[in-house]
């Protein structure tokens, strides 16, 4: 099987992660591959790290007859067998190449949007192409939403996040962030990995976090992550008067050392598709409060692997964060389990196999 992975994603998020997983898996087991990506990206940047045979384009608009005639070049030069589509720009890319060019070559789209696509004709048939063999979804939250607008559902499957152990094999905390921030030993951390970005619902963590200091004083909350509403967050703490209580980090790379230092992880996200920083909680043994919305279910089994509240629901969050944090027991016991759970359904190793397979059942057909 030769292959050709595309994204015209700008950005360095848990998709683009498990880009570089599929990657590595399917080059252990000897695949010819492509990667077609959009320059000076951190996926760019780990490609040609890892010397994947990568093409890159600035990416300007998912009509851009560039992308199209580049598509096409590699289609045809690389002799590719099946093509694995990870955004929704690639998508239409390559559907329009198809089109254009007279290339015949199965498509997999892996969605991991939550997000309705029969709000105009063009979104609704590109999705029903027939070129477009399958289409994997990360979580059945994304299906509930992308199925009715799918004629032939048998195409929709799902494999899940991963995370990676061999990265995330930090499981105790060394006290540099508190070093670092001048904490005193006794202070509570707890961490937020999330762009700031609306459905990540910072202004519910916010309010939260303005009950628990009620109850915990001596408690920081350092949240880690860029985004366009960055400063409206800033400015919430402040009015609230939280600023002593805050810490914003901004993008990290050293989120593997960064995670064992907190003594919680609250995740407040309300359209979550899978929540793969949860993943990264459970392999660095951190207890989570995490929402009950979303794909998050999914991953968290309420009670078992973590405590799940209502989304948009601030006092939900501070009541099960406090009582999380006042029995240590019952975080050891979240914990333990949360690693389990990882190690059974979301490493990298299970989660390419399982992509691995789909794509096989795509190429199989079309010999």
């Amino acid at each position: 099987m030769r292959l050709l992975q595309i994204t015209a994603s700008n950005v360095w998020r848990g998709h683009e992660q498990q880009i570089v997983y599929y990657y590595d898996a399917f080059a252990a087991k000897g695949m010819h591959q492509v990667l077609l990506c959009t320059p000076d990206t951190r996926l760019h940047e780990i490609a040609q790290e890892k010397n994947y045979r990568v093409h890159t384009l600035p990416f300007h608009s998912e009509y851009d007859r560039k992308w199209m005639k580049k598509i096409n070049q590699i289609v045809r030069e690389e002799k590719i067998d099946l093509i694995l589509i990870h955004n929704s720009t690639a998508h239409t890319l390559c559907v329009l190449s198809s089109l254009l060019y007279g290339w015949k070559t199965p498509m997999v789209f892996f969605r991991t949007l939550i997000k309705r696509v029969d709000t105009n004709f063009f979104r609704k048939w590109k999705y029903n192409y027939s070129g477009l063999k399958k289409i994997v979804c990360v979580s059945q939250a994304v299906i509930d939403v992308l199925a009715p607008a799918i004629k032939d559902k048998s195409r929709l499957s799902i494999v899940g996040s991963a995370t990676d152990l061999e990265e995330f094999h930090r499981t105790q905390p060394t006290g540099w962030l508190r070093k670092e921030l001048g904490l005193t030993d006794d202070t509570v951390i707890i961490g937020n990995i999330a762009a700031f970005v609306g459905f990540k619902d910072h202004v519910t963590l916010v309010h939260a976090a303005a009950e628990i200091v009620k109850k915990i004083p001596k408690v920081v909350f350092v949240l880690a992550g860029k985004g366009e509403l960055e400063e409206n967050i800033k400015a919430l703490v402040a009015e609230k008067e939280l600023t002593s209580h805050f810490v914003f980090l901004g993008f990290r790379k050293d989120i593997p050392e960064l995670f064992p230092e907190f003594d919680l992880f609250l995740f407040t996200s309300k359209l979550e598709p899978t929540g793969g920083v949860l993943l990264e909680a459970y392999a660095s043994h951190v207890p989570i409060v995490a929402t009950r919305a979303g794909g998050i279910p999914e991953v968290v089994v309420e009670g078992e692997t973590g405590l799940l509240c209502e989304k948009e629901n601030p006092i939900d969050f501070a009541e099960k964060t406090v009582q999380l944090l006042q029995d240590k027991a019952w975080q050891q016991r979240l914990v333990a389990n949360g690693y389990q759970h990882l190690l059974t359904h979301f490493t990298k190793e299970v989660i390419a196999e399982a992509m691995y397979h789909e794509l096989e059942l795509v190429y199989r057909a079309a010999l």
